[in-house]
């Protein structure tokens, strides 16, 4: 066996070869051969920036026009007839591929509203928002403050919805003309609801709720206000951290532990005016 690794000449490339066969070898790395003999092809000259590929940029989503007898949010006065309302909406793209509108899940007559980013998978299964793994863990916080969307009790339970009320292809992340088609159909339900409290799980609602571009991390934990002018004040808004992010980043659950602590005391405060 030569002192080192040779493949220099086909007598040596095919006395390498020919060892790992017998040291059981029967596969290649890569599925095409590769001629390591052949002369590398030469390099190009370098293009100038200004000619240089940009990346694609994805089209933007906008909904075409709504035909002239297509519902107004402002007809809506109920929940029932927002769902309804918006589950009629074939002109904008997402609710066509869509399975179902989620809007929302719990007691209407809850002081608690919590707000995601956009239904997911499980969510669009069954037209339910926050009912996936990231849903599940989102029970079990609410639970250890004594609270739960199945709740009779508006003292003791919540409301939950998202920003944006069908999915979006492969969870992606909404674009501003999908979060702005749904804008005016979200403050209608801020109307109808007329929450005490709104928990933003995540940076998208916060931002758009809160009217700050700052992200999640610096912004959770920190009251915040939510401005309507549908709604008879400002209400109080208390940014978290998305349950989906904390099951990929558990070291941060201590994080929404203080949050769900200073949520539980703006309760018990508003039980003791």
């Amino acid at each position: 066996m030569p002192d080192k690794l040779d493949i220099s000449t086909p007598d040596a490339a095919l006395f390498w070869l020919r060892w790992q066969l017998d040291m059981g070898a029967d596969e290649a790395i890569a599925p095409d051969p590769l001629d390591r003999l052949a002369a590398a092809p030469p390099k190009s000259a370098p293009q100038p920036a200004a000619q240089r590929a940009q990346p694609a940029q994805p089209a933007p989503i906008t909904a075409p026009p709504a035909p002239e007898n297509a519902p107004a949010p402002e007809d809506c006065h109920t929940l029932e007839e927002l769902r309804a309302a918006l589950d009629t909406l074939h002109h904008f793209p997402l609710r066509r591929t869509a399975r179902h509108t989620v809007l929302t899940d719990g007691n209407p007559a809850s002081r608690v509203l919590l707000v995601g980013e956009a239904p997911g998978r499980e969510e669009d299964l069954k037209g339910r928002p926050f009912v996936g793994r990231a849903g599940q863990l989102l029970d079990r916080m609410l639970a250890a403050i004594g609270l739960s969307r199945g709740a009779g009790d508006p003292a003791q339970s919540v409301l939950i919805t998202n920003v944006l009320f069908w999915r979006p292809p492969g969870n992606r992340k909404p674009t501003e003309a999908e979060l702005g088609f749904c804008a005016p159909w979200f403050a209608r339900l801020l109307e109808l609801v007329k929450p005490r409290v709104i928990v933003t799980l995540g940076g998208t609602p916060t931002q758009r709720l809160a009217g700050t571009p700052q992200g999640i991390m610096r912004l959770r934990g920190k009251w915040l206000q939510c401005a309507h002018e549908g709604l008879d004040a400002p209400v109080p808004l208390l940014p978290m951290l998305h349950p989906a992010y904390l099951l990929r980043t558990p070291v941060h659950k201590r994080l929404a532990w203080r949050d769900l602590l200073s949520l539980r005391k703006f309760l018990d405060d508003l039980d003791n005016d």
